[in-house]
Formats: C-alpha cells, structure tokens, sequence
C-alpha cells in the first residue's frame, strides 16, 4: 500500500491523471461509447432480448404510476436490490413502498451525471444489486442512455428494462385506440418547442396536419395554449378533438377532452401545468372508424384457404 508520504514524493504523472480525470467526466465518456457504436454493434444486442436478466445495472421502466403497471421483470428486479435510484416524485411511492422495502433508495431529482454515476458504479463494484428505476419507459423522454453510457465506460455494465409509457395509459383510460383503421394509421410521439427544442424542431403542427396521425405531446402540459395556437394560426380545423390525461393511472388522474380551439382554457381552469399527456386527432373519441381487415373478409379469405 502506498503511505501519503510515498504519494507526496511520487505524485502522480500528468498523463495518468488527465487519463482519469477524462475517464470519470460523463460527457467525454459519453463521446467515447458513441465512437464506440459507431464503429461496430455491441455484442449483447444477439445475445439478450428484451425480458431477460442480464449483468449489470438495469435501467427499468416504473410505468406510468399505478404499482399494478409496473411489467413482472421489473418487480423481480426491484425486490431483489440493495440500492434504487428513482425518479422521485414521477415514481408512485405506493410502488417504492410496495417493492422497495428491503433497498436504500435515492432520489435522482437535482442530482447530475458526476453525482449519479459515482454512487452507482460504486455500490455495483462493492457488489450491491443497483437498480436504476425512470418513470414511464426509459426509452421515451428518459436520458437514459447518456447515464448508462457514462457506466459503460467506467466497466458497468447496464442494460434496459421497457416499462408501459403514458400514452398506452391515457389510451386505455379513454377506452380508444392510438391507432384506428381509416381515422389513424400512425402515432407521433413528440413535444413542443421551448427550452430543449427550437421551433425548426416542433413537427406538431405537421403531425397533426397528416390527418391520419393520433399525435402525442409529452413535457407540454405548460404550453397547451401557445401549442393550440400555432395548430389554429396554421390554419387547422378548431374542431379537431384533444385529451387532456392528467396523472395517467394514478389516484387523482383527471381527463379533459375538448377541441384545438377549447383545451387551452379548459386545461387553465384545472390549474394543470405539468404532467399531463396530450392527444390530438380523432382517435380521442375513438368515433368513425371502419371495421379492421384483420377480422373481416380478409380473414374470412383465409379460413377459405386453411380449408383448401
């Protein structure tokens, strides 16, 4: 072992130390695991399939926030950890209590990547089971991956857990579809313009101008008006339906359905500005669409052709 005496008269050279230094800054580890994925596909993608218990750090989606939306492999993998680093408030606590009991939890929320990473890599190198829990699904809006990238580097290996995503929680409390046959063939999952997008980089307006799309806003429950101005200043039809799903899933979830031309002022009486999903297009009221092919003539033509 090396005495303090022994560090003082042999420091350590520069070279190394700018090594570390690097090794242990997020964003050049960062740019290095990007280099990295660049230059070939990780291994691990041919190994493992989503549900699967790998080693290392599960990144697990929490859900939306009823406890009974978490998936199973998430459970699992909760009640077996030492250590859960969580979302804080946009994780249920009923779940945090239901399956945490047993772990040492802390709350991400003001924390950033040289505090996160730091207490993660080292609870998993002392030989804790860490698990690192995101509201939602991690893969929509998470930021995860630059976390799990700065572990990578560092020797951790992680890997993602999906979770139910509060656009498939607001569908279901609507009874509707994101998708209906001749009303929406496809689902835009997006949020407005503001501190992290430009206006370049806010497609809502060509989203909804699709016609056929169920356009989904996540982080824009504060800009619901500004939003529904531009779609009316764009010249969209004020008449287009809008849902509101205020907490999706949770005891005081609340759901506001109006127009392009109504939802501003309704979402303001409720005193709503945050976490809240919006819906626009006709898939809201899940009212006019046509009966599927899947069961229609063209399954009927293949129980023909099973009969032949």
């Amino acid at each position: 072992m090396t005495s303090n005496t022994d560090a003082k008269t042999n420091p350590e050279p520069d070279a190394e130390r700018d090594e570390r230094v690097q090794q242990r800054d997020p964003q050049a580890a960062i740019d290095a695991q990007s280099e990295h994925r660049r230059a070939e596909l990780d291994e691990r993608i041919f190994e493992h399939s989503a549900g699967d218990q790998q080693e290392g750090v599960p990144f697990v989606g929490a859900g939306p926030g009823d406890p009974r939306l978490l998936t199973v492999a998430g459970k699992e993998l909760l009640e077996a950890a030492d250590l859960v680093v969580h979302a804080g408030s946009l994780v249920n606590s009923e779940l945090l209590d239901a399956y945490c009991a047993q772990a040492d939890l802390v709350n991400s929320v003001g924390k950033d990547l040289e505090e996160l990473i730091p207490l993660m890599r080292d609870a998993y190198e002392d030989g804790e089971t860490v698990v690192r829990l995101h509201s939602g699904d991690p893969a929509i809006y998470g930021a995860a991956l630059e976390q799990m990238d700065a572990l990578e580097h560092e020797g951790v290996p992680t890997y993602f857990v999906p979770g139910v995503t509060s656009a498939f929680a607001a569908s279901a409390t609507l009874r509707t579809q994101l998708t209906l046959n001749e009303v929406a063939n496809h689902v835009a999952i997006t949020r407005p313009q503001g501190k992290t997008l430009t206006e370049d980089e806010d497609h809502i307006s060509e989203f909804v101008g699709m016609g056929d799309v169920t356009t989904c806003i996540y982080l824009g429950t504060h800009a619901v008006r500004d939003t529904m101005g531009r779609l009316l200043e764009d010249g969209h039809d004020p008449e287009t339906p809008v849902a509101v799903v205020y907490h999706a899933s949770w005891p005081d979830e609340d759901v506001i359905v109006g127009t392009i031309e109504t939802i501003a002022d309704q979402v303001e009486d409720a005193g709503y500005r945050a976490s809240a999903l919006v819906l626009i297009g006709d898939a809201v009221t899940g009212a006019g669409y046509e009966r599927s092919f899947l069961y229609g003539d063209w399954a009927n033509r293949g129980s023909e052709r099973t009969s032949d």
